[in-house]
């Protein structure tokens, strides 16, 4: 029986081809645009999982508190700067295995006469620091090296500063000199490119030749890496140095001028961030559906009136008002259902289409379509149920129609 509903539901919109596909524009367009959105905000949490996943969960960072994150790199705004002395605190706490202090400033960069106002990374002297910044960071040379103790005017490159991210005149190569505050660097490592646009559009020179030419006090810092020794929790030895940079900066609890972002709370922040806008541009997507579902209302209160008579024929035969009731949900479900799966795969296309222009245009890895089985499962049914419910009322006024006046109607 449920077969016959179907081949009877398939029947008429296959008669009613144009209408059929009109009436369908709407639906699809809005669930394309609902799978393209979400699978690329999922495909961003998935990338960026994978890069906390592959910097290691025994890491975190101390920065000076500014009062609005991602407002810049750390330092760039904080009322009151991390010190070494900090660092030599965090590093007598329990539970912790390494630590690296790093400056990040803004600075005139010049090179082939293309002046340009930039960020600068330090890289530590120390041995400890530098591997762990290194790791962290996953730093890896693509030619050349990376900074080693010794190095004076030194600088490695990061992959897009190098191919023309900054300095759009000419690609910087090995050996070629680039004036940091007007003082000559020569480059000695690019760095490989990693999908990551802060490590590819960074530029990194030794700590004491960044506070040599920018007039740096010796013990400043913006920011402090930190590695928790082997079995220790996370989460513990964050508590364990708040409470001791409480006691070094003299600074009552609630009342820190420092954050200590351990990497599932980077990812929680990321992912507020990633949901709030989704919502939003899902809000909009749905415009589109409640146009659709209006669509495919009108076709089907249309269809009641062309078929009135066939209604009333099918009930003089014996069919019962469930009968037609079915048919015509079915039939409005189906309009819904074949709404989404074209809208699916336009989602899916387009998704698709803005992860390798994000690739090859942008040179990022972070933008990645990810479409999860539930995701697609989940367009059709809302599809299909969007169809059927705004069928539901044309359905009805079809079951009730009585077979005498139905045979009767011009």
């Amino acid at each position: 029986m449920i077969y016959d509903y179907f081949k009877v539901g398939i029947s008429n919109l296959i008669h009613r081809k144009m209408r059929s596909w009109l009436t369908m524009v709407g639906i699809f367009i809005g669930i394309a645009a609902v799978v393209g959105l979400i699978s690329l905000g999922q495909g961003m949490e998935e990338a960026i999982k994978n890069i906390f996943f592959q910097i290691g969960s025994d890491k975190l960072l101390v920065t000076a508190k500014t009062g609005q994150r991602f407002s810049g790199p750390p330092g760039s705004s904080a009322a009151a700067n991390l010190t070494t002395h900090d660092m030599a605190a965090i590093k007598r706490v329990n539970g912790v295995d390494k630590v690296g202090g790093r400056l990040i400033k803004s600075a005139k960069l010049e090179f082939n006469r293309e002046v340009r106002f930039y960020f600068v990374a330090s890289m530590p002297d120390d041995q400890e620091g530098r591997e762990l910044v290194t790791a962290a960071n996953r730093y890896e040379a693509e030619s050349g090296r990376l900074l080693k103790r010794g190095d004076r005017f030194k600088a490695v490159i990061g992959h897009d500063v190098a191919n023309k991210g900054i300095f759009k005149t000419k690609r910087i190569e090995l050996g070629n000199k680039i004036k940091i505050s007007d003082v000559d660097f020569e480059a000695v490592g690019i760095l490989k490119k990693s999908g990551n646009p802060q490590q590819d559009r960074v530029i990194i020179i030794p700590e004491d030749a960044l506070r040599e030419v920018l007039g740096i006090d010796e013990d400043a810092l913006d920011v402090i890496a930190v590695q928790a020794a082997k079995g220790v929790d996370i989460n513990q030895a964050s508590q364990n140095i708040e409470r001791e940079l409480r006691r070094e900066r003299d600074v009552e609890e609630g009342k820190e001028d420092f954050e200590i972002q351990t990497p599932q709370q980077i990812l929680e922040t990321l992912g507020n961030i990633l949901t709030m806008v989704k919502i939003v541009l899902i809000g909009i997507a749905s415009i589109s559906l409640l146009v659709g579902g209006i669509g495919i209302a009108n076709t089907m209160y249309t269809a009641v009136l062309e078929r009135t008579k066939e209604i009333g024929i099918m009930k003089s035969v014996g069919a019962q008002n469930k009968d037609i009731l079915i048919i015509f949900l079915i039939e409005s479900g189906l309009l819904g259902l074949t709404g989404g799966a074209i809208g699916v795969g336009i989602g899916m296309g387009l998704s698709k289409l803005v992860e390798i222009a994000a690739t090859n245009f942008l040179g990022t890895s972070l933008i990645k379509a990810f479409f999860p089985w539930y995701l697609i499962l989940g367009a059709l049914t809302f599809s299909f149920l969007i169809g059927a419910i705004s069928g539901l009322l044309p359905a009805r006024q079809a079951a009730l129609l009585k077979p005498v006046d139905a045979l009767r109607y011009e």
